[in-house]
């Protein structure tokens, strides 16, 4: 494969920095804190709980201790510090947020909260501005093909949400903290287990006036200087019961209610002139609730039921409210089988029946799909392969086959080779299949093949990785202007839907960490040629590089921490984003063993840029809070 000169040329500092440290890596072992370290166990690589070493795709995990730890603003923030994932933002936290795994657009991404898949069907892309910190225990990223595990848009890769889960004696959590602009955010819990049940249950809110999310001499003259805030209110609760070893039933509720302001002009009767001076808001209200069952049959079965159900309910506007809601019920059948201690075989069946109205042109429009799964995993001494295949069948799309092949092996202590290929697809959404004007029911889904190279390496305190990857999507569905390529309808006068375009994407992303006794240092960068063939122009929004690191220094009961993040321009219309890079800092002073006082400093340069064009960012923000665990921090 080939890079274009400019996707290889990083000239920010931190680039330089980095690859020092991943110099460092290669050259540095002491073997005092990795090797006490356990292998994490992944579920998303697979379907399967698998240990991290042995899963032949590029999976990432951010735990609890990350998370808590993180300077992060917000789930999306989180998740572009990891090498090979890129956000796009209209604003600050709580507005809305587009994330880019390998280069795939927002809606070529899968999100699930505890395996139920979430999004709005309208849209066809998740709103991550909706997802708060405080109830997850860890994330999952899957970069690469996943559409062989989890269907539909599983292009660039995939997001696994796990929420967190009670054990042990009663646990009680509190936090609260207040930043600049007017900010606040706090929240509460409690978690546990006892005679067979466990729990688990937690309150979060988060609020800040904000600034206006648009500059001013904006292209379409939507600026209003009022400032544009957020409120966002988190709920979980999660109660588990075992009635004998290996078979537990679970019911799992997540919420989430967000009301964020943002500029735009509304076009309210009778005149229907632009007005600009309203108070337009996003009120979004996503819930996820789900009933489970998981139990070892046998020595060599274990089956997992699950039902789900997905709401997603959108009121946008002020003058004029537009409503869109999409609702999903998913069913889930899942088997692993044991042949023998190094074989496993993975068959599940899915069902997901999606439902979508709207106030401007949806009236319950529904569709249904039913999956069948099959997924070997096999241990050869130092090798292992992995191969899943997967049969959609949709009852607007048809059907849809998509694989996948991987190959791991040890070649030497701490070193790992891999390879994977596999092909996605991604579907229509309700937008692109049935808005007036505009949808064409006969668009097909969009139709990729990815390869990708990967190389592992783990020595005492030492660890690395590197990836190149290779993803050719065809059937793009884009605007169509030429409405002599649109049905014979007078309200196709200006265009539709249609499969017309066709991508390349491919990079590379290295990521390495090493601990010097009580200092770790960690970094990742990420180059990206994400290519329209048709246009030979890159794609919208996409930085052709991307650069981290992450410092944190842990001494006795103070732990400090700074972390940078640089992005490379990106094309974003008929302009060009400026490349930035901000600093954030944090400092953490364990009090006593249950209380923590936290401080952190957001973009401590106030450095002015632009998330995405004409939108502008916090700028520098300082927060100050106290944290509380029964248990011990």
């Amino acid at each position: 494969m080939t890079f274009r000169t400019s996707a290889l040329r990083a000239p920010f500092a931190v680039t330089r920095v980095v690859t020092g440290c991943l110099a460092v890596l290669a050259s540095v072992t002491t073997p005092s804190f990795a090797q006490t370290q356990l292998t994490p166990i992944v579920v998303t690589g697979s379907r399967e709980p698998q240990s991290l070493d042995r899963v032949t795709a590029d999976v990432v995990v951010i735990d609890a201790e990350r998370i808590r730890a993180s300077s992060a603003d917000s789930v999306e923030d989180l998740l572009r510090r990891e090498a090979g994932v890129q956000v796009s933002r209209n604003g600050g936290p709580g507005h809305t947020a587009g994330v880019f795994i390998r280069g795939a657009g927002s809606g070529n991404t899968v999100v699930l909260i505890d395996g139920v898949r979430i999004g709005s069907g309208t849209l066809g892309q998740v709103e991550f501005e909706a997802l708060g910190l405080s109830q997850i225990e860890r994330i999952e990223v899957l970069r690469g093909p996943g559409s062989s595990l989890y269907g539909a848009d599983a292009v660039g890769g995939v997001v696994q949400i796990f929420t967190k889960r009670g054990e042990g004696a009663p646990r009680f959590t509190a936090n609260g903290a207040i930043g600049g602009a007017r900010s606040y955010e706090g929240g509460v819990g409690v978690s546990g287990a006892a005679g067979g049940f466990d729990y688990a249950a937690s309150l979060g809110r988060e609020k800040s006036r904000g600034i206006s999310v648009l500059k001013p001499g904006d292209q379409f003259g939507n600026y209003n200087p009022d400032d544009d805030g957020f409120t966002r209110d988190t709920g979980q609760f999660k109660l588990g019961f075992t009635p004998a070893a290996g078979h537990r039933i679970g019911l799992n509720v997540v919420e989430s209610h967000l009301n964020a302001q943002f500029d735009s002009a509304e076009y309210p009767p009778p005149t229907y002139a632009p007005v600009t001076t309203s108070d337009p808001r996003n009120k979004l209200k996503t819930r996820v609730a789900s009933l489970d069952y998981r139990g070892v049959i046998t020595s060599a079965w274990t089956t997992t039921v699950q039902v789900a159900h997905n709401d997603d309910d959108l009121k946008s506007g002020d003058l004029v409210i537009d409503r869109f809601r999409t609702r999903r019920d998913q069913l889930t059948w899942q088997n692993a089988l044991r042949l023998g201690a190094d074989h496993q075989l993975m068959l599940a069946y899915e069902h997901l029946g999606e439902k979508a109205d709207s106030t401007s042109y949806l009236a319950d429009e529904k569709r249904s799909n039913n999956a069948f799964v099959l997924g070997y995993t096999g241990e050869f001494g130092a090798q292992v392969l992995t191969a899943d295949v997967r049969r959609d069948q949709n009852s607007v799309y048809g059907g849809e086959t998509t694989g996948r092949l991987g190959w791991s092996m040890d070649v030497a202590k701490g070193l790992r080779v891999r390879a994977l290929a596999g092909t996605t697809f991604r579907a229509p959404s309700f937008n692109e299949l049935f808005y007036p004007g505009y949808g064409v029911p006969s668009v097909t889904p969009e139709r990729g093949r990815s390869v990708e190279l990967g190389i592992n390496w783990r020595a005492g305190d030492s660890e690395g990785s590197a990836t190149v990857y290779q993803n050719r999507v065809r059937d793009m569905i884009a605007y169509e202007s030429n409405n002599a390529f649109c049905p014979a309808d007078p309200s196709y006068s200006f265009g539709c839907a249609r499969n017309i375009g066709r991508a390349r994407l491919q990079g590379a992303t290295l990521a390495g960490a090493h601990r010097f006794g009580a200092l770790r240092i960690s970094g990742t960068i990420d180059f990206l040629d994400a290519k329209d063939l048709d246009t030979g122009k890159r794609l919208s929004r996409r930085a052709a590089h991307q650069e981290s690191l992450a410092l944190d220094y842990d001494i006795g009961a103070w732990r400090f921490g700074g972390a940078l993040l640089a992005v490379g321009a990106r094309p974003d219309g008929t302009a060009t984003l400026g490349r930035y890079a901000t600093l954030d800092m944090s400092a953490r002073w364990r009090v006593a063993p249950q209380w923590q006082l936290e401080a952190k400093l957001l973009n401590a340069t106030d450095r002015q840029y632009e998330p995405a064009r004409d939108y502008q960012a916090l700028g520098r923000q300082a927060w100050i809070g106290l944290r509380f665990d029964s248990k011990g921090l």
